[in-house]
């Protein structure tokens, strides 16, 4: 699990670090719209990573006590990708949908590559 709480707090740094990105897109470029798409959906998909984090513990926890194992919240992950959908819906003129979906896929690329990266570093 504590490889876990790691991946999370390399997520933390590339999400800060992508939100810098796009309020400098945002504020310098004629795009701000697609900018502030991909920060509402990268928000969304660390908030996504999050919850699965804090579900797996439970799980893991659930399991090493030999209780009833809880769900891993699919349903409110799920939920919380149709609000940030609904938000760039809503909002058309800040949010761009097409950006905001890409941005909800933003995590997971950073846990591929800190996979990789990882891979590389043990070999």
């Amino acid at each position: 699990m504590l490889n876990l709480h790691h991946m999370f707090a390399m997520q933390k740094k590339a999400f800060f670090f992508l939100l810098a990105i796009c309020a400098l897109g945002w504020g310098f470029s004629p795009y701000d719209s697609i900018f502030a798409g991909i920060a509402l959906g990268a928000f969304f998909g660390t908030y996504n990573f999050w919850i699965l984090v804090r579900r797996m513990e439970k799980f893991d926890r659930s399991i090493s006590e030999g209780t009833k194992t809880p769900s891993i919240g699919t349903a409110l992950r799920f939920g919380s990708g149709v609000a940030a959908v609904a938000i760039a819906i809503s909002l058309p003129q800040y949010f761009h949908l097409i950006s905001t979906v890409i941005g909800l896929m933003i995590p997971y690329v950073f846990l591929v590559i800190e996979r990789i990266v990882h891979q590389d570093k043990s070999h």
